[in-house]
């Protein structure tokens, strides 16, 4: 078995740049570096609010780095009509909600139904794969197949913040979305909250082809540097 790709959100760059609404740190050069530590993609969310990645960033992220572009996006018809622009070569769609600090929860595929028909076809003529960001819940994957949507990638917010029993519990749930997706025929991303203690066993299910993070690398980086840090969460997806 293979081990997941690493794709790194690099949303908290910007959120530490935004800070001082200074030209640094630069989210597109803190890519590039990780691209050279040996990243296989990267993934930026670019809100409604522009709370981090503006807009500029992610045409320089599309225009300079050399590996796969993944852009989260809202069911906004704004951020839609920017993200067929954007010449990504994948599309993860996500909930939005002006007050959270970070996604909270998975896309309601189900509620959703009407804006995501409009959605992924519109995406997947502009050049990328589709995913859908959502809970592991066996009837929001059904929902996610119906749509059509080739990627689902699955939330593991839960997991991350469970302690104790619970977090066996939340993994559980975790592996039996997962298989339950692969049979039904989608492709399995995850993401969300996965950091140095807690990946292993994400980054061990089967189906996983790709793991998002963010905020652990960043946060790591600030001690160790970009490259050490991606090598060893590289390291831990290795090991899975």
């Amino acid at each position: 078995m293979t081990h997941p790709r690493l794709h790194l959100n690099v949303d908290h760059v910007a959120t530490l740049r935004q800070a001082r609404r200074e030209a640094f740190p630069d989210p597109v050069e803190w890519a590039l570096a990780a691209e050279s530590a040996g990243v296989d993609g990267i993934t930026c969310h670019l809100r409604k609010d522009r709370r981090h990645i503006q807009d500029r960033d992610v045409v320089r992220l599309r225009e300079q780095i050399q590996t796969l572009l993944n852009l989260e996006s809202s069911l906004d018809p704004e951020m839609l009509a920017i993200a067929t622009r954007s010449g990504a070569e994948a599309f993860c769609l996500v909930p939005e909600n002006r007050e959270e600090i970070t996604t909270e929860g998975g896309l309601d595929v189900i509620a959703e139904s009407d804006r995501l028909a409009d959605a992924i076809p519109r995406l997947t003529e502009a050049g990328g794969a589709v995913s859908l960001f959502i809970d592991p819940d066996l009837k929001q994957i059904d929902q996610a197949r119906e749509l059509g949507a080739p990627f689902i990638e699955l939330h593991t917010g839960g997991y991350a913040q469970a302690r104790g029993p619970a977090k066996a519990a939340a993994l559980e749930r975790i592996q039996r979305a997962s298989a339950h997706a692969a049979q039904i025929g989608l492709r399995v991303n995850a993401g969300h909250g996965l950091d140095y203690d807690n990946v292993a066993p994400i980054a061990a299910l089967p189906e996983a082809e790709e793991l998002n993070i963010g905020f652990a690398i960043v946060a790591r980086s600030v001690f160790v540097g970009v490259t050490q840090a991606v090598e060893q969460m590289r390291q831990l997806l290795r090991q899975s």
